[in-house]
């Protein structure tokens, strides 16, 4: 069934979870991912970025995605990932997306406030919800570390007070696509983070949290969701590529798709289990 991002996030907080935001960059993604939620009756989100956006249009991806949100039996939001152009915000929610991340973290505070109202009051007009950033989760490319900037507690409250977004990432020890579980979190910036900030937050670049320190982030702290997508990726590709080795003469995609939608499934089931504090 299709889903807020408002709607998820009271799931959440009740059963002290985080809801996990899958990266999509496939159809054959998203239905592992779906499948995997329908298996342990969690909520789930679907998320694209503008890797996926540069790939598949927002025409194609969005009504692919709400379809299967709708075919679902437990609630799935429809979540654009990172977006820093209000216009492109327009085309998501115009395309069928219930849930949009405007990423202001790189602007000066009052900017990022600006540009945020504006696209909160766009989401507000489609039924939508929305997710904002203060600080910057930066990128790994090889062992280089780009752009990433902890989050300033003041800052976060301030924006905060400046804006009631329904949700706000905040940068506390990841990078994105992260290949080692090497993240170390800050419990204690996390803490006073939450102190100020009266609101679910949210995690980017999950893939590089230890086991242990994610369970703990999940159902200790306020954070309600929480994004995963190398690990997805490589569920994907690893087994995409042993797939053809083991067959050199098949051709036809669609006899390699079903053994990846498996693989993506049943680590989707694995984060989405290490997000709850009850056994799924």
């Amino acid at each position: 069934m299709l889903a807020t991002l408002q709607e998820v996030l009271i799931y959440a907080k009740r059963k002290h979870a985080a809801i996990a935001a899958f990266n999509i960059y496939s159809y054959e993604d998203a239905k592992g991912c779906v499948e995997a939620a329908e298996e342990l009756n969690t909520p789930v989100i679907l998320a694209a970025n503008h890797r996926a956006l540069d790939y598949m249009p927002l025409a194609a991806i969005g009504p692919m995605l709400r379809g299967l949100a709708e075919e679902a039996s437990v609630p799935v939001v429809v979540h654009l990932d990172h977006a820093k152009d209000i216009s492109v915000i327009d085309r998501a929610l115009k395309n069928g997306f219930t849930s949009v991340m405007f990423d202001g973290s790189s602007l000066p505070i009052e900017e990022n406030i600006k540009e945020t109202l504006q696209a909160k009051k766009l989401a507000q007009s489609y039924g939508a919800h929305i997710e904002a950033e203060v600080g910057k989760v930066g990128y790994t490319n090889d062992v280089k570390e780009i752009e990433t900037a902890f989050t300033n507690v003041q800052e976060a409250a301030y924006f905060y007070d400046e804006t009631k977004v329904n949700a706000l990432a905040v940068s506390v020890g990841t990078t994105h696509r992260m290949e080692t579980k090497t993240a170390d979190l800050d419990f204690s910036l996390i803490n006073e983070i939450e102190r100020l900030v009266d609101c679910p937050l949210v995690l980017h670049g999950a893939s590089g949290v230890p086991e242990a320190m994610l369970k703990k982030l999940a159902t200790e702290t306020n954070f309600g969701k929480v994004n995963i997508g190398t690990v997805i990726r490589k569920a994907f590709g690893d087994t995409l590529r042993t797939q053809i080795i083991n067959n050199p003469g098949v051709y036809d995609r669609l006899e390699f798709f079903p053994v990846c939608i498996k693989q993506v499934k049943e680590v989707a089931k694995k984060y989405i289990k290490l997000l709850h504090r009850e056994e799924l």
